[in-house]
């Protein structure tokens, strides 16, 4: 077991778009998203989801991410994962969570790929696999998304998906805990414990790389 989902809410912030900045209600009746673009029913869900000068409605929220999900838009793609893990406007199913998230995350969206790890790794809407849990940890990881780097710092503490690592557990949790993620210190401090003072410096060494080169290479 990691740590939980990401709070409807909070993905909003995790998918960095113009999208989810004010939007202006003139120019969206422009964009015309019954006419099928892809963004603008994106926008229109934000703001049926958000009670953008409109009462607030999940379920027609919903009917505007998928329609822009089914056009390929990731970010919409990763709300319909999330909808329907929370259950937020669709009956809750994490097996069409799953089928959302993994569709989002091969266009390399980070908490889609984050989701589809959590996924893997508790064994909600698809078969426990912790090789999976990690390789999708790991690209969510290196695109510094904090939650997946302290998931992947803890599979090499306790050598699930990946073998007993203390040198790189150290070096992920510490690149979680830069971000903010105060599990990550914690568990930094605790390992710390059980290793040489050599592998600590090897440790540092990589962590400093890590950063320098944007979390690529830490492994």
């Amino acid at each position: 077991m990691r740590f939980p989902n990401l709070p409807l809410a909070l993905l909003f912030v995790s998918l960095p778009s113009a999208a989810f900045a004010q939007i202006d209600p003139d120019e969206l009746e422009q964009a015309s998203p019954a006419w099928g673009d892809r963004d603008a029913q994106l926008a229109q869900g934000l703001i049926y989801y958000q009670g953008m000068g409109v009462p607030k409605n999940t379920a027609e929220a919903a009917k505007w991410f998928r329609r822009s999900a089914e056009q390929g838009n990731p970010r919409a793609q990763a709300l319909m994962g999330a909808i329907y893990q929370s259950g937020e406007g669709v009956p809750q199913n994490d097996t069409k969570a799953v089928k959302w998230f993994r569709l989002a995350a091969e266009q390399g969206v980070a908490v889609a790929q984050y989701s589809i790890g959590l996924s893997y790794d508790n064994g909600v809407g698809i078969p426990e696999n912790d090789v999976e849990a990690a390789k999708w940890y790991r690209l969510a990881a290196q695109q510094s998304f904090a939650r997946a780097q302290l998931n992947l710092g803890l599979d090499y503490v306790v050598g699930e998906g990946v073998p007993i690592n203390f040198i790189k557990a150290y070096s992920w949790l510490s690149m979680a805990a830069a971000q903010g993620e105060s599990n990550g210190a914690k568990m930094k401090e605790l390992i710390v414990e059980l290793m040489t003072r050599e592998q600590i410096a090897e440790a540092q060494a990589l962590s400093q790389r890590c950063f320098e080169n944007n979390y690529k290479g830490c492994d």
